[in-house]
């Protein structure tokens, strides 16, 4: 088989590097290897009289390999991630695991085996590693894990009290993988749901809407309830109590002011009537007859 002027291959742009002096030094540097690049490797010297080739050199390019299982778990499970390479290793190798891209945390080891116990959310992300070389890491594999919702919460829009007649909108949020497919709502103390869907919209918002809501996050793992959160309700007139108030108290004075009136009124007029009816006799008087105008008659 003729050889090939890697000059001319395809790919080998940029890829290949001669660092020979062109007269006794025939060094061929090949950058990032890739297993396409195993092959046997010779140089060829041509001179104004003849031409010489050297002796093929192989190159086998081995790869590391991660190996993750399962690829896709719940929270709470283990995960096994084993690091595979055909190369003829040292005694004494030593394994370096990352995730999405940095190192983990005191997880170099002599073992190609390397266990996630009992994940969590935070386990989720890509992970490779290597052997021996910490800048030659296997490709990434992503490790998945499901849950159900957490960090459940409601935000109300607009915030604080809210007048009659206005409109208010509470928002679900909750974290959850696979994400949430059913949002319900509730009002503390009423049994029925007042709504479904991730945003619950009250309008021409009344005083009998005051209260604490709170929704439900779904998903096929499992449930969460979020703390509850009050809903106040302003009078377009919040004078108007006082109003009423002060309106009795005014009408209850002015009734006992017209009592007190009429009750005086009636207490004088008794007296007058008295005065009329009696005349006190008078012994140096040449009169001793005491006339009672209203009780004479005609003789």
């Amino acid at each position: 088989m003729e050889a090939e002027d890697l000059s001319s291959v395809p790919g080998y742009e940029g890829h290949i590097e001669y660092l020979g002096d062109k007269e006794s030094d025939c060094t061929l540097r090949i950058t990032d290897l890739r297993l396409r690049d195993s092959a046997g490797y010779r140089f060829r010297l041509i001179t104004s009289g003849d031409t010489f080739a050297g002796s093929p050199v192989s190159l086998t390019v081995t790869d590391v390999v991660l190996e993750m299982d399962p690829t896709s778990v719940s929270e709470g499970e283990n995960v096994t991630l084993r690091c595979r390479t055909k190369c003829t290793l040292d005694p004494i190798t030593v394994y370096s695991w990352y995730k999405n891209g940095q190192s983990v945390p005191n997880s170099n080891t002599s073992s190609p085996v390397y266990i996630l116990f009992s994940v969590s959310s935070e386990d989720t992300g890509r992970y490779s590693c290597s052997v021996g070389h910490e800048d030659l890491p296997s490709a990434e594999e992503t490790l998945t894990v499901t849950y159900g919702p957490k960090s459940t919460s409601v935000s109300v829009s607009p915030s604080g009290e809210i007048v009659e007649g206005s409109s208010v909108t509470l928002t679900c949020s909750s974290d959850a993988n696979p994400p949430v497919d059913k949002y319900t709502w509730y009002k503390k103390n009423v049994t029925s749901p007042k709504a479904s869907g991730q945003s619950y919209s009250i309008t021409n918002i009344i005083s009998e809407d005051r209260g604490e809501y709170y929704c439900e996050a779904r998903n096929i793992k499992g449930t969460e309830t979020s703390i509850p959160v009050h809903i106040n309700v302003m009078s377009v007139f919040p004078w108007v109590p006082v109003m009423g108030v002060g309106a009795v108290l005014t009408a209850g004075a002015l009734l006992l002011t017209i009592y007190c009136t009429l009750k005086r009124r009636s207490t004088g007029g008794s007296d007058a009537t008295a005065d009329t009816q009696s005349v006190h006799h008078d012994p140096n008087s040449d009169t001793y007859t005491g006339l009672n105008m209203r009780t004479m008659s005609p003789e």
